[in-house]
């Protein structure tokens, strides 16, 4: 499959992370990458860099529907991917969770990616192909304890992209979910800044449960199995150019553990397991 600058691809959250390798990974294949991020000081990194980058913030539907406006007017109404990749994690035991750190967990992860690709499947539906890639997790299949508000976004995405396949069953749009596990990035860094926003561990009957989650979003070094996110822009990378792309792309090891383990073990037996090692 070509990789011309006729296939333009807009990415979401692209400051770090899976986003960050993605918008110039793509960009060295010969993509037309319209990197887009939530704050100005990552315009100008990314743009310093020669990436084509976009303030959109999935928080706001006016940023959306700025920056969606000012790409197609680039690429004359034309879009070949998208890839929904702007997600945060909000650390946090259920019962502590204010309905103001949910709705703002869901209106990143959930509510703003949504808004974007509704925007987007009209243009995908007039030229007949197109695709969208869900960068999901692990944590859209199972649950680990004190990330109810991450897993409950990600459980969402699952089903909202299930259901859009479905959807989608008489055209040429295709949506491929990449479930990575642990993947190089600053991700617990800016877990860690929400959880101090939202989360009074002295308050709370988890607090010595919280110092473990502290201890953990702290750490400088990576958890076992930890991959870079070299390895996610490989299965970006299959889901955009394979005429036939895959519906799941689970990235590292325990993503392949615990997607198998979720559909062969009985759930007291998966509770156990997870409760062993995921614990904080």
């Amino acid at each position: 499959m070509s990789t011309s600058p006729d296939r333009p691809v807009l990415i979401t959250g692209c400051s770090s992370g899976i986003g960050r390798c993605a918008a110039l990974g793509l960009a060295q294949r010969g993509y037309r990458v319209f990197a887009t991020v939530r704050q100005d000081r990552d315009v100008e990194s990314l743009t310093q860099l020669g990436l084509d980058t976009r303030r959109l913030d999935l928080a706001a539907p006016a940023s959306i529907e700025q920056a969606v406006g000012d790409i197609l007017d680039r690429t004359d109404g034309k879009l070949y991917a998208l890839i929904n990749n702007g997600a945060y994690g909000q650390p946090g035991a259920v019962e502590d969770l204010s309905s103001e750190a949910l709705r703002a967990q869901f209106d990143i992860n959930l509510f703003g990616t949504h808004e974007l690709t509704a925007r987007l499947i009209p243009v995908f539906r007039r030229a007949n192909q197109g695709r969208i890639i869900q960068i999901s997790s692990i944590l859209g299949l199972v649950c680990l304890p004190f990330r109810g508000a991450y897993n409950a976004s990600k459980y969402a995405l699952e089903a909202l992209s299930d259901t859009m396949r479905l959807e989608l069953r008489d055209t040429h749009i295709h949506i491929s979910l990449i479930e990575p596990g642990p993947i190089d990035s600053r991700f617990r860094d800016n877990a860690l800044q929400h959880y101090h926003t939202h989360i009074d561990p002295d308050r709370s009957v988890h607090r010595e449960a919280y110092r473990r989650v502290e201890q953990r979003l702290q750490s400088k070094g990576g958890v076992q199995f930890t991959l870079p996110a070299e390895a996610v822009l490989d299965k970006i990378l299959h889901a955009l150019e394979s005429p036939r792309p895959r519906v799941r792309y689970p990235v590292t090891v325990p993503a392949h553990l615990m997607s198998r383990f979720k559909r062969w073990l009985p759930d007291r037996w998966l509770d156990r397991l997870i409760l062993r090692f995921g614990d904080g």
